[in-house]
């Protein structure tokens, strides 16, 4: 048989049951929810579906007055679907990378724009960076969530995590920065000098500033929904 054959095709990519329980790699940027239940994910983000399960649009007002004068100053980048049923969801977003996490117990940052999906029941809440409204325009927000629960979230390619000590702060690119620990509030620095080698169209003389003692999330690839206004 010719390893190029349809049935070989279909084999090798065919979807297969790990048995991973709610939130399962499909592929590394295929993500499978064996829902039973409700589940929060990214509007837009639904690729296939089987079973019986319905799709409905975060409401209003679902979460107080506050969180929508959040959202609606952060865009849509913050807007999520609930999907509840029966059935087998499969979730993706522009080919990224998939990374699951259990918080059990604990807390984590993620960039507005990387949230994928999280387990219902974990609370969660948008945070503004409100320090630099003035300075940046678009992806001013990140997602609090906190509890016990399953969160997925990406990343354009591997992320690397990096460990955060007291007395060494790990500074990072904005653009780059995925998620950070939930115990860590990241302050906004500017390198002058930094802008003037790297020149004025980068952005890069904008850094985040994590002090303390947790991780920060970081891709090797630069967003477009951070820009210098100075630049």
């Amino acid at each position: 048989m010719s390893k190029y054959s349809i049935s070989q095709f279909i084999q090798s990519t065919k979807q297969k049951d790990l048995g991973q329980g709610f939130f399962e790699l499909e592929t590394e940027r295929i993500l499978e929810v064996n829902l039973n239940g409700l589940v929060w994910a990214k509007m837009g983000s639904m690729i296939s579906y089987e079973g019986n399960i319905k799709f409905e649009r975060e409401g209003i007002l679902e979460h107080g007055l506050g969180r929508l004068l959040k959202k609606t100053f952060t865009g849509e980048g913050s807007q999520l679907m609930k999907a509840n049923g029966n059935g087998k969801l499969y979730l993706a977003d522009q080919g990224k990378k998939i990374t699951i996490v259990d918080l059990a117990g604990d807390s984590i940052y993620i960039n507005g724009n990387d949230l994928l999906a999280f387990e219902d029941g974990l609370h969660w809440d948008i945070k503004l960076m409100r320090r630099i409204a003035g300075v940046l325009s678009g992806g001013l927000f990140n997602v609090h969530l906190e509890g016990n629960g399953l969160v997925a979230f990406t990343s354009h390619y591997e992320p690397l995590t990096l460990m955060v000590y007291p007395g060494q702060p790990i500074y990072t690119d904005p653009n780059a920065t995925v998620a950070w620990s939930g115990n860590l509030q990241p302050e906004f620095v500017t390198d002058i000098q930094l802008k003037t080698l790297v020149g004025r169209g980068s952005g890069e003389s904008l850094q985040m500033k994590f002090s303390g003692n947790g991780f920060v999330v970081v891709q090797p690839y630069e967003e477009v929904y951070f820009s210098d206004k100075n630049s």
